[in-house]
């Protein structure tokens, strides 16, 4: 296998970005997840998607705003080892790879239960081992090969929300016969908006910021476009007006077409509208979707994992060997040790599910929370500092600045905290923030003294990619 330097390839369109970064929120998270959140906080789980989706919309401006002066595929890993320093880089770097291994493990064992569920002769575990084999070649190819493939995929996920909300307005208009919407004066009616009271919605709100990550992907994306710093800002400004329409847009629909109380329909909430509405094989369809939504995760992650190793390894962070990129511009190594710990981390779901695997999940359950902080943090450093020596290359700027981002800051701590004192999440709490201190304490054992004997790689890269978008 021939190697170039180690430069990746500029080779994905505008387009691939900003579906990438749509694509990448829309799971099954939104088409099961949505349907536990409604039974859990009546009407008033709309109330948790607000919130949650501002929250994300916040991060990613912040986000846009740094990516648009340094697109890099290391995304916030690069901008904390700049804004903080090493270790932040270091830390927020490897819990977020390790974080998407998790996921990826997740979606081949759900994809090979869902294969098995269609086909009973094949079992689980060869539909788990498939998968991953499968979406590696897509991205082993070239990153406009992988992009080519998630752009579809994510446009099948689309599709299937803009359809669902037509229907949805075609419902609550009266169009279509046989179903009635409830009106705004039925929700509220007897204090049934909040059915269980307003503490659910709050909870919710937790629930629903862990299951929206994804989002982040086209800033990592974006650094391996054509035109990062045009296609940074498309994609930014796409997720933060779709994200809120097909989010909020979806869950109003659920809430004014299901009947409250109907917890049965809330299992399956997206099929069950279809049903409602008279469209044959409502629930065969959306298993489908959902089917390519976890194939269209997989894929993304181990996009991402790779990228994200590649990233350290170019920081020095990581064995050297993982920052090899091949002719075509993949880092094939980083690639394959996503692949090699996904079957290591299946393994161990299918060994002891109710042990092992959950102690890993939980380690890294609230990762999505610390990079938010991490990506705030920086935010505010990086802006500052931009300001004060070019501000003059800030294309994206946050709103409100600093005021809005300290406010997420807080935000994001308060839900980071409420973890240890919910029941199902404080196993989650304490094992990640121990995984978190033992990658900080790695750090300075083992990887500071680099600082001093070996030249910064990463600044020198930094550089060079500052002085190609100045070009």
């Amino acid at each position: 296998m021939g190697y170039q330097n180690n430069e990746l390839k500029h080779s994905l369109k505008t387009r691939h970005v900003t579906m990438i970064s749509i694509g990448g929120v829309i799971g099954a998270g939104l088409f099961v997840g949505s349907g536990t959140m409604i039974s859990s906080s009546g009407p008033g789980a709309l109330i948790s998607y607000i919130i949650a989706g501002l929250l994300i919309v916040l991060i990613m401006r912040m986000l846009g705003e740094m990516a648009a002066v340094n697109p890099d595929s290391g995304s916030f890993s690069t901008y904390a080892h700049q804004a903080i320093g090493p270790w932040a880089g270091f830390t927020i770097g490897w819990l977020y790879w390790f974080n998407w291994v998790i996921i990826v493990t997740f979606e081949t064992t759900l994809l090979g239960q869902m294969l098995h569920n269609w086909l009973p002769s094949i079992p689980v575990w060869v539909g788990s081992a498939f998968f991953p084999i499968l979406l590696a070649m897509t991205n082993m190819f070239s990153v406009k090969v992988y992009g080519e493939f998630e752009y579809w995929l994510a446009f099948i996920k689309v599709a299937a929300i803009v359809i669902f909300l037509g229907l949805g307005a075609a419902i609550m208009m009266g169009i279509v016969p046989g179903v009635k919407a409830q009106g705004l004066s039925e929700l509220m009616a007897g204090g049934s908006f909040f059915p269980h009271g307003f503490t659910p919605v709050l909870l919710g709100v937790i629930f629903i910021t862990f299951s929206l990550s994804g989002s982040e992907v086209a800033a990592i994306a974006a650094g391996e476009s054509t035109n990062p710093q045009k296609n940074i800002i498309r994609a930014i400004n796409a997720v933060v007006w779709r994200l809120l329409l097909f989010f909020i847009g979806s869950i109003t629909v659920l809430v004014m077409v299901i009947p409250q109380g109907a917890n049965k329909l809330l299992e399956t909430p997206f099929a069950s509208v279809f049903n409602m509405a008279g469209l044959p094989a409502a629930g065969q369809i959306m298993n489908i979707i959902i089917f390519i939504s976890l194939m269209s995760v997989l894929n993304s992650g181990l996009y991402t994992s790779s990228r994200m190793l590649y990233s350290l390894s170019i920081k020095g962070d990581a064995p050297k060997f993982l920052s090899n990129v091949t002719k075509r511009g993949i880092p094939v190594w980083a690639l394959v040790a996503g692949v090699i710990f996904t079957y290591v981390f299946t393994l161990f779901k299918f060994l002891s599910p109710d042990k092992l695997f959950v102690f890993l999940a939980d380690s890294s359950g609230g990762v999505t929370i610390i990079m938010y902080v991490f990506i705030a943090v920086s935010h505010i450093r990086l802006r500052r500092k931009t300001e004060k020596e070019n501000p003059e290359i800030l294309k994206v700027k946050m709103w409100l600045f600093p005021y809005l981002t300290y406010a997420t800051i807080f935000m994001i701590c308060i839900i980071y905290m409420a973890q240890a004192f919910i029941a199902s999440m404080r196993s989650q709490f304490y094992l990640t923030s121990t995984l978190a201190a033992i990658i900080i304490g790695s750090y300075f054992l083992f990887y500071r003294k680099k600082e001093n004997v070996a030249p910064n790689l990463a600044e020198v890269k930094l550089e060079s990619r500052q002085n190609y978008e100045l070009e």
